[in-house]
Formats: C-alpha cells, structure tokens, sequence
C-alpha cells in the first residue's frame, strides 16, 4: 500500500503527535507499506520514507496570512496532483487542514482519513463541520475527541476510537535500578502552554509540600510558559523546570516517580487527546493522576489503573495527590495495574488496528469506487 502521510509538525518538534507520526511511519514501513510524508516543521524521516516535495503556490501564499497551517495543506493539495497515484492519504490534524486536502482528495479520486490527536476547537462549529464532510474516515485518540466529531456531524461509524501506541520495546528494555521509586518525587510531562494547566500543579505541589517538605516536582518540557511557571515554582521551593529532556532520561525520570500528573484543562480552541505520557507512565509502572479533561477513556478500561480529580480544582488535586503518595499500597496496585493496561497498546498492535480502519476508507471511500 501507498500512502501519503500528512502532518504539519514531525520530530524534532516536540509532542504526543509528533512522535506518534514518526513511530507509525516506522512500524508501516516494516510491514513493507510505501510512505510519502508531508510536513512543514521538523526534519526527522523514518528510514525508508520518501518525503513529498512542496513549493509555494498562489493559493498558499494568499493563505499564509491568515494561517501557515492552511498554506501547508494548499501546498500539500498542489503536490498531491503531481504524486504518482496513492493508496490513501492519511491526514494527522483536524478541520484545518481538511478544509483544504478534503475537496482535493475528492477531485483525485482519492480516500482521506483523518487522526485527530486532541479535542476540537469550541470556535468555527459551522466551518468544521462544513470542512470535515469530505473525509472517508476518521481516528480519534479519545473519546473527547470521538464526541467532538460527532457534535460537528460525523457519523459515529466512520469514526474509529484509538490510543496512540507505545513503544514498549524501548520502555521495557530500560535498566532497572536498584534505588526503585524516590519517596516525594513527582513528575509531569508536557509543553509548557496554558492547555496543560502546569501552574495548577504547582499551586497544589506548595500545599502538599507545606506539611511535607521532602516532596520534589519536575516538569520536563519546553513552551511560552516557562518564564511564569518559574516565577510561581519560586526559588528553592522543590519545583524544577529543566526543560526538554532526551526520550530515554525522561523515562528514567518518571520510572522513578511516586506519582505521575498531568493537569490539562480544556480551552476555547485546543484540548487533549489521550496524552502519550501518561501512556508511557503507566507503561513504566508509575502511578497515574489525570485531571477529567485529560481522561484516558477509553483506551485504558481499567478504572482503578488510575486516579483523576476535576479539572480546575486545586483542592481535588491536593486530596489525591496526597492519597497517593501517602499511601504504599495504593501506588504498588496501580503500579500493577497500570503496567497491565499499558501493554496492550504496544506501536505493532496499535497499528494493525489502524489498518484494519484504513479498509473502511478504502472499501467505501472515493478510491473503492463509490
């Protein structure tokens, strides 16, 4: 199979989606598929793939001040005509980039499926829906995500509910330390921006440690926040930001960890999906805490392989984070628990699911002659 990868950011850029691009296109190319990316930002190419050569078009350029992702897709539509034929293109981004490679896709014959990594923006309801008309199928990482399609007019049976997929090879071939868990130590993960709500930790990380002053919070990551998340951390107040960190030190970091949280809150334009590194938390048996906003359902079933607290409350947060780290039995059993669940979500597994979908797109989109 041919297909045709498209997503306006890939490694090393960082993100939960970035890396779920790079790490399909590897496992694709191993089943011995032809992949074509299309990107903008970023320069990391599996071994194997072919890239898909853009130039600037009249219609990218007039685009390119009111959005470059809407200049990347005109560019992307323009190439598309001038590709020897794909099987499929596979689209990773939303109603954007749809609006524009969907009535191409359809001049060309071709099936367009769309993953969408994250929730959907609150903001342009008409034109999403107008603009996500034209493709075949559709992969939500969540079930947020599955249910903000849905708002716009998507047929629940076009859609297919998925997780992002782990490497488990890597994470399972780490080193064991003999140190095991550090007592107090807490970990996040995630680009500093206001959709990931780091402050909220932070704020409930000072309470905790007001009465537990051995506690330690590290949130590794990079973003236009680390400047005010500094300021509120404070100096010699256990809290640091060392910024982006290699994939295998960050993994270290949280096997470490009594408690892995992510904070996320849903905003106007931008939402989280099912995040990566939780994923990878449970996977490398750290307890989990998500708030409702950054819900794992329905990729990981198992309820008690996790905790969540409602989005926005730093009092929820205090009460369960404090659980948590108070309590030895609970961490081993979601450790447990955790690891479990995680293991059915391995890149191999993941993708076979991935295709089995894309059938739906090939046998009754515009490439399966409808």
């Amino acid at each position: 199979m041919m297909i045709v990868r498209v997503s306006y950011r890939v490694p090393p850029e960082p993100g939960g989606k970035e890396r779920h691009v790079e790490c399909l296109t590897r496992e694709q190319l191993n089943r011995g598929h032809e992949v074509v990316l299309a990107f903008r930002r970023g320069k990391v190419v599996p071994e194997g793939a072919k890239v898909l050569a853009t130039t600037p078009t009249t219609l990218s350029r007039a685009l390119s001040a009111k959005s470059d992702v809407l200049a990347f897709a005109a560019e992307v539509g323009r190439a598309l005509r001038s590709c020897r034929t794909p099987d499929l293109v596979h689209l990773h981004g939303d109603h954007m980039e749809a609006s524009i490679l969907g009535p191409v896709c359809r001049r060309l014959g071709l099936p367009l499926v769309l993953t969408v990594h994250a929730a959907l923006s609150r903001r342009h309801h008409r034109f999403a829906s107008m603009a996500l008309r034209n493709v075949d199928a559709f992969i939500a990482l969540g079930s947020a995500t599955a249910d903000d399609l849905v708002r716009r007019g998507v047929d629940p049976r076009r859609i297919h509910i998925a997780s992002s997929g782990l490497d488990l090879r890597a994470i399972t071939s780490l080193p064991q330390t003999s140190s095991g868990q550090q007592p107090g130590l807490v970990v996040s993960v995630g680009s500093l921006e206001p959709m990931k709500n780091h402050a909220l930790l932070i704020d409930a990380f000072h309470v905790l440690r007001a009465t537990r002053p051995e506690l330690r919070l590290v949130i590794v990551g990079d973003g236009p926040e680390m400047n005010r998340l500094r300021g509120l951390a404070g100096e010699g107040n256990g809290v640091e930001l060392p910024g982006q960190l290699p994939r295998e030190e960050v993994y270290r970091l949280m096997r470490r960890a009594q408690a892995f949280v992510l904070a996320s809150r849903r905003l106007e334009g931008k939402g989280e999906g099912v995040p990566t590194a939780a994923l990878e938390a449970l996977a490398l048996g750290t307890p989990v805490i998500v708030s409702s906003d950054a819900t794992l359902d329905p990729v990981i079933q198992d309820r008690e392989a996790y905790r969540t607290f409602t989005s926005g409350s730093v009092d929820q947060l205090v009460a369960v984070l404090g659980a948590v780290l108070g309590d030895e039995k609970t961490r081993r059993r979601m450790s447990v628990l955790g690891a479990r669940a995680a293991a059915a979500l391995d890149w191999p597994a993941v993708a076979d699911r991935f295709e089995e979908w894309y059938g739906m797109a090939l046998g009754t989109g515009r490439g399966g002659g409808r």
